[in-house]
C-alpha cells in the first residue's frame, strides 16, 4: 500500500514493519488470525499475547535453571581448594562490558522512540491546528453572513419598504435584496456542509493521553535501564576489589536484572508487532477510527492525497464561493440605485456596514478553499507516520534487541558471579596482641588482666592443688590461637631445686642462674613461642657467678616457668615441625 504525498513521492511501509507484521498472529488453539491492527478485536489481542508471552516462558525456564544451579551450590559443602580466579575475574568483566553495552543499546533505542514521538506530537498538533482552524474559519463565515448580512439585508428591505416616486427602479431594488438573501442562505447551506463532518473531529484527547504516556514512559525506562548500568558496576568493583560482599550482592540483585529484562522485553515485543501491523496499513486504522460524520471519500482524499481524487468539499466549497461573489455583485448595483432613491441618512452606516461584511465573507471563504486542499494535513499526517512507524520502530527494535541480549548477559553473569565468590574466603581478623619486652617487669594493666584471668580459672586451675600455681604439679601450657591446640608440657620442675615458685615468676637458687628466654618467631599462620629458661649447666664449669637468692625473671604477664633439663619440645600441629630450644642457642 503507498500514500502519495505530491507528484513523484510515495509512502512505502519500512522493512521493519513487514518483518513484525510477516510473524505469525495465532490464537490460543494455534490457529492463524488476521494480522490486521485492529486494537477493538479480542482475537487480535490474544494474538498479540501469545506473542508477548514466548519472552516471559524464556525467563520462567532461565530461572528455573538458575534456581537448580544455586541450590547445588547451596548443597556443596565440600571445602574447595584455593586457586587462582584470573580467568573467571576477566571472564566477568568481558561479560559485564558486553551487557553495558547492551544496556546503551536500549538507552539509544529508548532516546529515538522518545523522538519519535515527539516528532508524532508535533505533527499531530499541526494537524489538529489546521483542522480547528478550518472549523473557526467555517463558523466565522457563518456568523458573518448570518449574523451581520443577514440582518443588515432585513433592515434594508425596511428601509426600501418606504414608497418612492419611481417604482420601477423601487421593484429592481427589491429583486436584488430577495436575490442577495438567497444567495446569502445558499451560502449559508454550503457552509454547514462543510463544518457538519469537521465538528467531530478533534485529536487533542489523543494527543494529550500520548503526550501522557510518553512523560510517564521515558523516564521510568531511562530509570529501569539505570539501575541496570549500577548493577553492573557493583560488579566490576566486586570484581576490580576482590570484594565478596560486592559479588554476592550482584547475585541477589542479578536476579532481579533478568526479570527486568526479559519482561521488558515481552513488553517490546507485542508492541514493535503491534507497531507493525499499524504501518502496513494505517489508513484502515484511520477509515475504522474516523466518526460517523466523517465521510470515507473525506478521510481517503487527505490520507492519500492523490491528485486523480477531487476534493470532496470542492462542490460544497464553489457553491459558496458562487453565492457569496453573487452577494458581493448584487452589492454594487444595489448600492447604485439605493443612492438613487433615497436619503444619504437613511442608508447610513447600513449600507457601508453591508458592503465592509460581503468582502469579508468572500475573503474568508477564499481562504477556507485553500486550507480544505489536501497538501497541508498530508504532509503532516505524513510526518506523524514517519514518526511511529520509521522513528519509534527503529529505537523500539533495539529496545527489544537490547532487552533479549541484556537478559541472556544477565542471566551469564549471575551463573558466572555465583561461580567467582565461592572461591574468595573471608579474611582473617587481626587479633591483638600484647608486644612486651620480655626482659621488663609487666605493666599494671597487664597484671589486672592476668589477676581476673587466673582468679576465674581458680575451680580448675587456681591456686589450690593441682592447679597452674600449685607446687606440687605445675604443668606447663602454650596456648596457641585458632588452628594451633594447647599443649600440656609434662612434668614440672623438682621442688627440691627451686627455692621459690609463683605463679608467672621463677625465683632461681644461688646455684641457678637464669639464660635468656629463646624465641622463634613464625610468620604468618605461627606465633611467637616462648622457650622456658634453661638452667646454665654448673657442675660443668660454664660460670661460677652466682644469683642472688629470690631474683626473678618475668615474662610477660603470662608467662610460664621451666627448670633445667633437657631440650624442651612444642609440638604446633599436624604443619608445623617439632623445635627444640637447643636449636636456638
Amino acid at each position: 500500500m503507498a500514500h502519495r504525498i505530491d507528484q513523484g513521492t510515495l509512502y512505502r511501509p519500512p522493512p521493519l514493519a513487514k518483518f513484525f507484521h510477516a510473524l505469525p498472529h495465532v490464537n490460543i488453539s494455534l490457529h492463524l488470525v488476521n494480522s490486521t491492527f485492529a486494537p477493538d478485536s479480542d482475537v487480535y489481542l490474544e494474538s498479540l499475547g501469545i506473542l508477548g508471552s514466548i519472552p516471559a516462558l524464556w525467563l520462567i525456564l532461565t530461572l528455573f535453571m538458575l534456581l537448580i544451579y544455586l541450590c547445588t551450590r547451596c548443597c556443596d559443602r565440600k571445602p574447595r581448594p584455593k586457586h587462582s580466579i584470573v580467568i573467571l575475574k576477566w571472564t566477568l568483566s568481558f561479560f559485564t562490558m558486553l551487557c553495558c553495552g547492551a544496556v546503551g543499546v536500549g538507552l539509544y533505542g529508548n532516546d529515538d522512540v522518545h523522538n519519535g514521538m515527539l516528532e508524532l506530537l508535533s505533527a499531530g498538533r499541526a494537524m489538529d491546528e489546521t483542522i480547528s482552524s478550518v472549523k473557526n474559519q467555517t463558523s466565522a463565515i457563518d456568523s458573518t453572513l448570518k449574523l451581520k448580512v443577514e440582518y443588515l439585508l432585513t433592515q434594508l428591505g425596511d428601509v426600501f419598504d418606504e414608497p418612492v416616486t419611481n417604482q420601477t427602479a423601487r421593484a429592481g431594488l427589491l429583486a436584488l435584496l430577495e436575490a442577495m438573501t438567497s444567495n446569502t442562505s445558499i451560502a449559508l447551506a454550503s457552509l454547514q456542509d462543510i463544518s457538519r463532518p469537521l465538528r467531530p473531529v478533534t485529536l487533542a484527547p489523543t494527543l494529550d493521553n500520548l503526550h501522557l504516556a510518553e512523560a510517564i514512559r521515558w523516564p521510568v525506562t531511562m530509570a529501569i535501564l539505570s539501575i541496570l548500568l549500577v548493577f553492573c558496576v557493583i560488579l566490576l568493583f566486586g570484581v576490580a576489589r576482590h570484594s565478596r560482599c560486592a559479588l554476592i550482592t550482584f547475585s541477589v540483585f542479578g536476579l532481579f536484572a533478568v526479570i527486568f529484562s526479559w519482561l521488558m522485553a515481552s513488553i517490546y515485543l507485542t508492541a514493535s508487532v503491534a507497531l507493525g501491523d499499524l504501518c502496513m496499513s494505517p489508513g484502515q486504522l484511520m477509515e475504522r477510527e474516523a466518526p460517523a460524520p466523517l465521510q470515507r471519500e473525506i478521510l481517503e482524499y487527505y490520507t492519500s492525497c492523490d491528485q486523480i481524487s477531487q476534493n470532496p468539499f470542492f462542490v460544497v466549497v464553489r457553491k459558496a464561493t458562487s453565492a457569496v461573489d453573487a452577494v458581493s455583485y448584487s452589492m454594487g448595483s444595489m448600492t447604485k440605485i439605493a443612492r438613487q432613491l433615497y436619503k444619504p441618512q437613511q442608508l447610513h452606516p447600513k449600507l457601508d456596514m453591508l458592503s465592509k461584511e460581503v468582502k469579508l465573507a468572500t475573503s474568508l471563504i477564499q481562504s477556507l478553499a485553500t486550507k480544505l486542499d489536501c497538501t497541508q494535513i498530508h504532509n503532516q499526517y505524513m510526518s506523524a507516520l514517519h514518526a511511529v512507524c520509521e522513528m519509534a520502530l527503529f529505537g523500539l527494535t533495539f529496545m527489544l534487541a537490547a532487552s533479549i541480549g541484556a537478559g541472556f548477559l544477565f542471566a551469564i553473569l549471575v551463573w558466572l558471579d555465583s561461580h567467582t565468590w565461592i572461591y574468595i574466603r573471608k579474611k582473617r581478623e587481626y587479633l591483638q596482641v600484647d608486644e612486651q619486652d620480655p626482659f621488663l617487669p609487666p605493666t599494671a594493666a597487664s597484671q589486672a588482666i592476668a589477676a581476673r584471668t587466673l582468679h576465674s580459672q581458680g575451680g580448675l586451675h587456681g591456686a589450690g592443688p593441682g592447679g597452674i600455681c600449685d607446687r606440687g604439679g605445675v604443668s606447663q601450657y602454650a596456648t596457641l590461637n585458632r588452628k594451633f591446640r594447647t599443649l600440656e608440657h609434662p612434668p614440672g620442675p623438682r621442688r627440691s631445686e627451686i627455692g621459690e615458685y609463683h605463679c608467672g615468676v621463677v625465683s632461681v637458687i644461688d646455684n641457678q642462674v637464669p639464660d635468656v628466654s629463646q624465641y622463634a618467631t613464625v610468620n604468618r599462620k605461627f606465633r611467637t613461642i616462648d622457650h622456658s629458661l634453661a638452667a646454665r649447666r654448673s657442675e660443668n664449669g660454664m660460670t661460677g657467678r652466682r644469683n642472688e637468692p629470690g631474683n626473678s625473671y618475668t615474662l610477660g604477664s603470662r608467662s610460664k616457668s621451666r627448670m633445667e633439663g633437657p631440650g624442651q619440645y612444642s609440638t604446633l600441629s599436624k604443619k608445623c615441625k617439632t623445635l627444640e630450644s637447643s636449636d636456638f642457642y
